[in-house]
């Protein structure tokens, strides 16, 4: 990516429809009220031959206050200071507004590559706010429907020379990319690769997942070591599912802050459903999931369902206590936190739990650790070898049951995937065997393989009877026959 390109205007001019269009993807959330997106996103933009980092920000509001809308102007504002180049985009078919014109004068004193945008310009109803915005003093104003797709090569040739200029630069920051690493199809026993660190040209991906108010976005902002999510005392105010990069104790990460997940009951308005679905999508495509908890609320059934949805989409889970520094009997707690947690999340049972205080930054450290240690559990391969040696011995310690009176024999087992480990037992009457004794493998592999809390995947699968000598003393015994009577003179 050469240049960064924020873009900025009031709220409801369109820029998340622009921010889908130059992403080729439905990722900001789009809907006629004013105010949807509060929070910078970033995505990867496509224009021609063009490749540049784009930024969909807040609405432009009239307030400096420490309101939620004064907030979300200075996060804005924000953005306008660290892009390379501005897309100030007006709706040409309300045309110029007293606002409109005090963001210009801030434009011009905040960033030297400023493009004038009328939007919504489709059409002779926008030809009227297309020629007033020649009046806001930034330059020749571009035609555009974001909609519609109009005006995106004009856009194109503007940004052209810009791109040019940004190359160089570009360049000397590109990461290392294309690192080989070590396959892991054929090795020895014993001689196991190690997990691959995460390389910059793939950051590990981390979704924090909780409910509303429980603290995710401050806790992205204190990793971050700035204010780069929007937070506030008020619920709910995340709505996308922002993601943003980082290296974090030298690991290049992509955390993805999602919006808080209410009950299903609850969840009525239309936004709110977008809001939540687009968390569920970044927690389907994160690696390791983040379960972020009230220590004054933990635990309640919410908690429960966003837990059972990570060990469902089989990902790393790590669970994490936030606000602990209001918590006085700090001890009785943590052991209370634990009970109810080996109790009420067995399918997750050994997964890491930590403390964190989002506010003061305290329990970090335990956190980084807890996410490697996660990532690299979710990785592990266990040879076939070490896997048919261990299964002999669970079998002779507790025996299959033999439902119907149809003995269940397992004759082999093998792991064909990891992220999550996934293993497949080859074995007679695979639907007869109980859910039961499924738990006690996946429980045995858990304990004997140092894999706690990561999901594991076991398949039984039918092996049939396999006699490689059957068909082979059939021949056998046909050319006896056959040679008999040959001599017999038949």
């Amino acid at each position: 990516m050469t240049f960064t390109l924020a873009i900025v205007g009031r709220p409801n001019v369109g820029k998340s429809t622009l921010f889908n269009r130059l992403v080729g993807k439905k990722l900001a959330l789009v809907d006629d009220q004013p105010g949807v997106t509060r929070d910078l996103r970033e995505g990867d933009a496509k224009l021609g031959h063009l490749r540049f980092t784009v930024i969909d920000s807040a609405g432009l509001e009239d307030a400096t206050d420490n309101s939620l809308q004064g907030r979300m102007r200075r996060l804005t504002e924000r953005a306008v200071e660290m892009a390379d180049v501005c897309l100030f985009l007006i709706d040409a078919r309300v045309g110029i507004t007293p606002t409109d014109q005090v963001f210009a004068d801030i434009l011009r004193k905040k960033n030297a590559n400023v493009i004038l945008g009328a939007n919504k310009s489709e059409g002779r109803a926008g030809e009227g706010g297309f020629l007033e915005a020649y009046s806001l003093g930034l330059g020749e104003p571009l035609r555009i429907s974001a909609e519609h797709g109009e005006g995106m090569d004009e856009l194109y040739h503007v940004l052209l020379p810009i791109s040019e200029q940004f190359e160089e630069r570009a360049a000397q920051d590109a990461p290392e990319v294309d690192v080989d690493i070590e396959e892991w199809d054929d090795f020895e026993e014993g001689d196991e690769p190690e997990v691959p660190m995460p390389t910059w040209d793939k950051p590990l991906q981390i979704a924090v997942v909780g409910r509303p108010n429980a603290g995710k976005s401050t806790l992205i902002n204190k990793i971050l070591g700035e204010e780069r999510l929007l937070t506030g005392p008020e619920a709910g105010i995340t709505r996308d599912a922002i993601s943003v990069k980082t290296e974090w104790d030298d690991v290049p990460m992509r955390i993805f802050d999602t919006a808080g997940m209410r009950k299903k009951a609850k969840v009525q308005e239309k936004l709110e459903k977008l809001s939540v679905s687009d968390g569920l999508r970044a927690a389907k495509f994160a690696e390791v999931l983040v379960v972020l908890l009230d220590v004054e609320i933990p635990f309640e059934q919410q908690d429960l369902r966003i837990a059972d949805l990570a060990e469902r989409e089989g990902r790393a889970v790590v669970v994490a206590v936030n606000k602990w520094d209001l918590e006085d009997e700090k001890q009785e707690k943590l052991k209370d936190l634990r009970e109810k947690f080996e109790r009420l999340l067995p399918q997750l049972r050994g997964a890491p739990m930590v403390t964190v205080s989002a506010k003061t930054g305290k329990g970090l450290d335990r956190l980084h650790n807890a996410i490697m240690r996660a990532y690299t559990i979710w990785n592990r391969r266990v040879s076939t070898s070490a896997l048919n040696r261990w299964l002999v011995g669970m079998l002779e310690q507790h025996p299959p049951p033999a439902p119907q009176g149809k003995r269940i024999k397992m004759r082999y087992m093998t792991q064909v995937k990891a992220r999550p480990p996934a293993f497949v037992v080859m074995t007679s009457h695979p639907d007869k065997v109980p859910e039961s004794y499924n738990r006690y493998l996946i429980n045995g592999l858990r304990d004997d393989f140092d894999m706690p809390g990561t999901p594991i995947r076991l398949f039984l699968r039918d092996q049939g009877e396999k006699n490689p000598y059957k068909n082979k003393k059939k021949k056998q015994t046909g050319r006896l026959a056959k040679h008999l009577k040959s001599n017999r003179g038949e």
